[in-house]
């Protein structure tokens, strides 16, 4: 895995001194040219700590939107559309998103070329789920509030914000990038009108274990006054 991260972080580096945080994400997917090898986090299937996570809360009865952060290859966003939320999955790379219409030709997923940080205005207050695994963390440090900010924005009333990231304690070392996040960090969702309904830190079964945080967040449901 250190080996497949050596392009990312290279091209991060290139891209981060010349002040764009997020253009590497498509020079690595052209980069990979349709092989899935390349990118260290295409496993080409659902992320187990997000299946865990949907297999313990129950289809949605009617239905329900989901926005998808930074989709990657399609995977998290295909289980979501599998169990009945209609889906709206975005990536900043225009590689990427065109990977997933390719993989998924009859999905009904709609993919989108999107900007986290820059989160199209009719998305804001839309989705009952918004969706975000391991993209905050590739962010540097000044702009996680900023991208905390525009996906709690996305949540509807009564809506549900999951988070999921590489964790770390203040005194330890951020190392490399990923750059695991404080629980500090995301404790900036709940001034953005979230609160955190469960915060969960464990290890994974990766050899050596890596520290991951689960965190749920929820929207109050909107109150409106009885009528007289």
């Amino acid at each position: 895995m250190d080996d497949r991260r050596e392009l990312p972080r290279k091209l991060a580096h290139e891209h981060l001194a010349r002040g764009d945080a997020t253009g590497w994400f498509e020079a690595l997917y052209a980069e990979a040219d349709g092989k899935e090898q390349v990118v260290p986090w295409a496993d080409m299937q659902i992320n187990p700590h997000f299946a865990a996570w949907l297999a313990a809360h129950p289809r949605p009865e009617a239905a329900k939107r989901a926005l998808v952060i930074g989709c990657g290859l399609g995977d998290d966003a295909e289980a979501l559309a599998a169990v009945g939320f209609q889906v709206v999955a975005f990536d900043v790379s225009p590689t990427a998103v065109a990977w997933c219409r390719d993989r998924f030709p009859a999905s009904t997923v709609q993919y989108a070329v999107a900007d986290l940080l820059k989160l199209p205005e009719d998305w804001i207050g839309r989705f009952e789920l918004v969706l975000e695994i391991y993209t905050v963390q590739v962010l540097p440090v000044e702009l996680r509030r900023q991208a905390f900010e525009r996906m709690a924005q996305a949540v509807a009333a009564d809506g549900t914000l999951l988070v999921i990231a590489r964790g770390r304690d203040a005194t330890d070392e951020p190392c490399n990038m990923p750059w695991p996040l404080l629980h500090d960090e995301l404790k900036f969702i709940e001034t953005c009108g979230l609160r955190e309904v469960s915060f969960e830190d464990f290890l994974d079964q990766e050899c050596p274990p890596v520290r991951r945080f689960r965190a749920e967040y929820r929207r109050p449901a909107t109150i409106t006054s009885a009528k007289s």
